[in-house]
């Protein structure tokens, strides 16, 4: 073999591992599917930018987007929307028509957060599976690129629909 075969191949597993790291510590690129991140998300080619500086709850805050591993399932993800932290008193579900429900609060155990998806209606969240640990937080969603979009819309001046996913809860 040649040094700059060898030579060549040592570069390749270098670059992978940083690309690993990165990935793994700090930063991923990831595609969203389903309605219940509806109007923030789109349904289908969606792909967000997720911080991992936030993973177990890091420096979270009530309204910010998140990427967690789903309790009743830890093999899926699913994106969902801090509605509740430690301590919190939560109402379980104003979405329900049942008078009962409207009077059904939950205090959010430390350690824990309440997430919902900003399309109740359509949306399997802390609603169905409790409050979740802050462990399973992977990071949070900083911005997402729209990829129905075209590469470049000179209207918007935006590059594949890019957004930044702001925590809309700071303005209430």
């Amino acid at each position: 073999m040649s040094n700059a075969w060898i030579g060549g191949v040592t570069t390749t597993v270098k670059c992978l591992a940083l690309l690993h790291i990165v990935h793994s510590r700090y930063y991923e690129f990831t595609q969203t599917r389903g309605e219940s991140m509806l109007p923030t998300l789109n349904m289908n080619n969606d792909y967000v930018h997720v911080s991992k500086w936030y993973r177990n709850g890091r420096d979270c805050h009530m309204g910010d987007c998140v990427v967690l591993y789903k309790p009743n399932d830890p093999k899926k993800r699913v994106c969902k929307r801090i509605t509740g932290m430690p301590g919190d008193y939560i109402l379980v579900d104003p979405s329900l028509d049942d008078p009962d429900a409207k009077t059904t609060f939950i205090k959010v155990p430390m350690g824990h957060i309440w997430v919902t998806g900003d399309n109740l209606a359509h949306s399997l969240d802390s609603r169905t599976y409790n409050a979740v640990p802050m462990g399973l937080v992977v990071g949070k969603i900083v911005a997402a690129n729209d990829l129905n979009k075209p590469a470049w819309d000179s209207h918007t001046r935006t590059l594949f629909g890019f957004r930044w996913i702001l925590n809309n809860f700071n303005n209430i």
